[in-house]
């Protein structure tokens, strides 16, 4: 495994972390505690730290299934990372809160979940400006920064292109954006990553795999279970991603190299990214995740990043 600073927070994460969207039941599966636990202690067997979660994934189902590996584990030695704004009413229905004393309420709720006295990263969620530009918000967090309640505060973008909420991070104290990028969403490159560099912010790419879409294990005409939120994906957009994702495969993804492995590779390698948060299901794909790991210095890589950059 590698690990890399985590903009300005003196936090040192592994480049490959583990999503947790999954834990919460809207990916098609329901999980119990000993599969978490599983792919839990495989990722920390391959030396994987980071874990982002957050308070709607199953209405804090995913943080109670990682307060309960961590009430038995050593917590110190992850990087936990949740975030605020949302509440479910069941899988598939949410409503914004993103007052201050509505993230007051959440945080200590996600506390409570997870089993900790302190997250070491808490992240603004998908928020509209109208709500990060609340400054009794920041003010709010800041507070909960000085009671030791969090360690550090970031912002996970919406839109992929929201100039606004990165280039304002370092006046409201948030020292991490997470966005979207994969392969097929490059959309950061056009300004994004540029102001993450000036200002040294971290950043966490989600969705690398592009919502499992860059896995490789679909083909165009595939679909999903109601369950799985992607049944509620556009078709057609699903169709042209698929085969776009065919023409990857078959022109830009290395002889005998698994899609998925070089999908998180491609991620990491751009500059402004300090590592990826792919989700996982099993242990196997937590092994396939950190094998990109493996990659980032691999002269048989180099060449097609370089192409890809170029």
């Amino acid at each position: 495994m590698k690990y890399r600073k985590l903009g300005t927070t003196g936090l040192k994460v592994s480049v490959i972390g583990v999503g947790t969207w999954q834990f919460g039941g809207e990916w098609g599966v329901d999980f119990t505690q000993p599969e978490v636990d599983a792919i839990l202690d495989k990722a920390r067997e391959l030396g994987i730290n980071l874990i982002d979660t957050a308070e709607c994934y199953g209405d804090h189902l995913s943080e109670s299934f990682i307060g309960d590996y961590l009430s038995r584990r050593d917590r110190e030695s992850w990087v936990v990372a949740t975030k605020f704004g949302h509440h479910f009413h069941d899988r598939f229905k949410r409503d914004d809160r993103y007052s201050a004393e509505d993230v007051l309420t959440q945080l200590d709720a996600s506390l409570k979940a997870l089993r900790v006295d302190y997250v070491d990263l808490y992240q603004f969620h998908s928020g509209p400006d109208s709500a990060f530009d609340n400054d009794a918000l920041w003010t709010a967090l800041d507070k909960q920064k000085q009671a030791g309640k969090i360690r550090h505060i970031g912002t996970s973008i919406a839109k992929n292109d929201n100039l606004h909420q990165v280039a304002a991070s370092s006046s409201v104290g948030s020292e991490v954006i997470q966005v979207v990028y994969n392969r097929l969403d490059r959309a950061p490159e056009q300004g994004v990553f540029d102001s993450c560099l000036e200002q040294n912010l971290g950043v966490l790419a989600r969705v690398p795999l592009a919502s499992g879409y860059l896995s490789g294990k679909y083909k165009p005409g595939a679909t999903f279970a109601q369950t799985d939120t992607r049944h509620r994906h556009d078709p057609e957009a699903t169709l042209r991603k698929l085969e776009e994702v065919q023409h990857i495969q078959a022109h830009e993804v290395p002889e005998g190299m698994d899609m998925a492995t070089w999908a998180l590779a491609w991620c990491l390698k751009h500059d402004a990214v300090t590592a990826v948060i792919p989700g996982c299901k099993n242990t196997a794909q937590v092994e396939s995740n950190a094998k990109a790991a493996d990659y980032l210095s691999s002269n048989h890589v180099q060449a097609w990043t370089e192409e890809q950059a170029g």
